[in-house]
């Protein structure tokens, strides 16, 4: 972790569009994006210390008070293997576990494989109970 800079920020919109691209995950509207992040709960960011390069991300969003999501979990594919994703969720889940109230419901959309990494933090799949669903546009 010596040649990264964990901080409690939130990304610029740019390097967030561009960080979300090179992680394979669905695009999202630069506007939106810019409203969507000044209006995150709680956010993480990892950068290079060499040239503090964006390489990480993790955000909690929500209605503050009964529902939390966590959302925009990704790491640099030249930089995924070294623990960062699960540093990112080490400061998600304190933040959690300090600050939101413990009936509060707190969920994410895990992608295999990533779903290991959710699960060693206490997160466990719905099925068959419930699924999942989003608006498809």
């Amino acid at each position: 972790m010596e040649n990264y800079v964990i901080r409690i920020d939130i990304p610029e919109v740019e390097e967030y569009l561009a960080l979300r691209q090179i992680c394979g995950l669905s695009a999202r509207d630069k506007e939106a994006s810019k409203m969507g992040l000044a209006n995150s709960i709680y956010s993480v960011i990892i950068r290079n210390k060499t040239d503090e390069k964006l390489i990480g991300m993790g955000r909690i969003i929500g209605d503050g008070g009964t529902a939390y999501q966590i959302v925009d979990i990704a790491v640099h594919p030249k930089e995924q293997g070294k623990g960062l994703a699960k540093a990112i969720m080490e400061l998600l889940m304190k933040y959690i576990h300090d600050e939101i109230n413990p009936q509060a419901y707190v969920n994410l959309i895990a992608d295999r494989p990533a779903d290991k990494l959710y699960e060693q933090f206490g997160f466990v799949e719905t099925a068959p109970e419930s699924l999942g669903m989003y608006l498809k546009r």
